[in-house]
């Protein structure tokens, strides 16, 4: 019940100043919050170029902090008061035993990659500290909120793009594999002053690499294939055509790794993408990045799971009967027993993002959008990521930006977190007036 009442009033009340400004009305004010706090992208200004500088800071803030989520602060401050909306949130990533001590470390990875993507940006880039600021903020978080209308693509600064693309990865990283990588370079100091010294040799100064849980967690390694086959299909058969080979390798990957981090920033129009490029960017909006990170769609630890399920049904009719598989994954420091809970929630989540996302998609279809659009767009909106092929806009029908709406609130908390909230405010309601109605009587 306190997740749903945090998250609808955090996203009403912040939909306000856009109203009393003038600059949106209230459907408009609150499908922008909403994109805001779930970290989405979306937007229903036209300009943005023209707004007040605080708006546009104030739209970073919603989104770095929603991409943290509100648990994390709950956590931090309220302590065990904080638990429940940190579990009901969908989070996993206990780093070390204690809660409130996992959220410090992720409160501290999350600054520390802010304070390095602005230094980038302002002294590589050259960027003023207002745009190194904003998108350094909404890059970690996989916003995707610009102060430029034509997003990173305004800019045309190739060093800034790589800047982009790797705070785009590192927000899409869980913070678990986060924190096995701090380890493993803290463990591998540590490796390399023991080799020095002859107090390990060669061989067991590999072993002890190798043995590391970051190199174990399978996610690191699903993004990176996933990231590279999709660049190759939409270099090879849609940029290289449009931009040559030079800008072609540029925005195929940066579009590639914006679309499957949830980030949703561009550098380029999809105005001349061909369905083929643009099927493979609503593909990775569905898979989404890594769990327990900033992005959102399915998470590639789902994806990972599900896929090694398959490939174990397929071994055990090659088996003698009665085989039994034991299946474990390494996530963050943690090496994880694959049973029956964690596939149910596994097929849980599918099975609702799929039902959700086909409802959304028959709706768009229904206001006239072609399959294909409506497709790309939905998936933009439920996975939490930002891209648009042109529906959401200020002059989009009122069913349309509502539905966008619950999306992007449905996708960002994992769905049954509101269900079951809605659920039982219902039965709540209902309790106190049957109750009121006997004391009546």
């Amino acid at each position: 019940m306190i997740i749903f009442f945090v998250w609808t009033f955090s996203i009403f009340f912040s939909s306000l100043p856009f109203v009393f400004e003038g600059m949106l009305n209230i459907h408009q004010a609150i499908f922008e919050s909403t994109s805001g706090w779930t970290t989405t992208g979306l937007t229903m200004i036209s300009d943005v170029e023209i707004i007040s500088r605080t708006f546009i800071i104030w739209r970073s803030i919603m989104q770095y902090i929603g991409g943290a989520g509100f648990a994390l602060i709950m956590v931090i401050t309220a302590g065990s008061m904080g638990v429940g909306l940190y579990q009901a949130e969908g989070r996993t990533d206990n780093l070390v035993p204690n809660l409130r001590d996992s959220a410090k470390i992720i409160t501290g990875i999350y600054l520390i990659w802010a304070f390095i993507g602005i230094l980038l940006l302002m002294f590589i880039s050259k960027l003023p500290f207002f745009e190194a600021f904003n998108h350094t903020l909404t890059a970690l978080a996989t916003g995707g909120f610009s102060s430029k209308n034509f997003s990173i693509g305004a800019f045309d600064n190739v060093s800034m793009d790589i800047i982009i693309m790797l705070l785009m990865i590192m927000g899409g990283t869980g913070f678990g594999v986060h924190y096995a990588g701090a380890i493993m370079i803290k463990n591998s100091y540590r490796n390399i002053l023991d080799y020095k010294k002859g107090k390990i040799n060669k061989l067991e100064f590999k072993e002890r690499i190798r043995m590391e849980p970051f190199f174990k967690n399978p996610e690191p390694k699903t993004m990176f294939f996933i990231l590279l086959i999709s660049f190759i299909f939409i270099f090879l058969f849609n940029t290289l055509n449009i931009y040559g080979v030079a800008n072609g390798v540029r925005h195929g990957a940066f579009q590639v790794i914006s679309a499957l981090t949830g980030t949703g920033f561009s550098t380029v129009s999809f105005e001349n993408w061909n369905l083929f490029a643009l099927l493979i960017m609503t593909i990775l909006m569905i898979l989404g990045g890594m769990m327990d990170s900033t992005a959102g769609g399915l998470k590639l630890y789902r994806v990972y799971i599900a896929l090694k399920l398959i490939l174990v049904q397929i071994k055990s009719f090659f088996k003698p009967n009665g085989t039994k598989f034991h299946v474990e994954v390494y996530k963050g420091v943690s090496r994880k027993k694959i049973g029956f809970e964690t596939l149910r929630d596994v097929i849980a989540v599918f099975m609702m993002y799929f039902i959700v996302y086909f409802i959304g998609v028959f709706v768009l279809l229904g206001y006239g959008y072609t399959l294909e659009d409506s497709m790309f767009e939905y998936a933009s909106a439920l996975s939490a990521v930002g891209l648009s092929v042109g529906i959401t806009n200020p002059n989009a029908p009122l069913g349309v930006i509502w539905i966008e709406t619950l999306g992007m609130y449905l996708g960002r908390l994992e769905f049954y977190a509101i269900f079951y909230a809605i659920i039982k405010l219902i039965r709540d309601i209902n309790f106190i007036l049957n109750k009121k109605n006997k004391l009546d009587s």
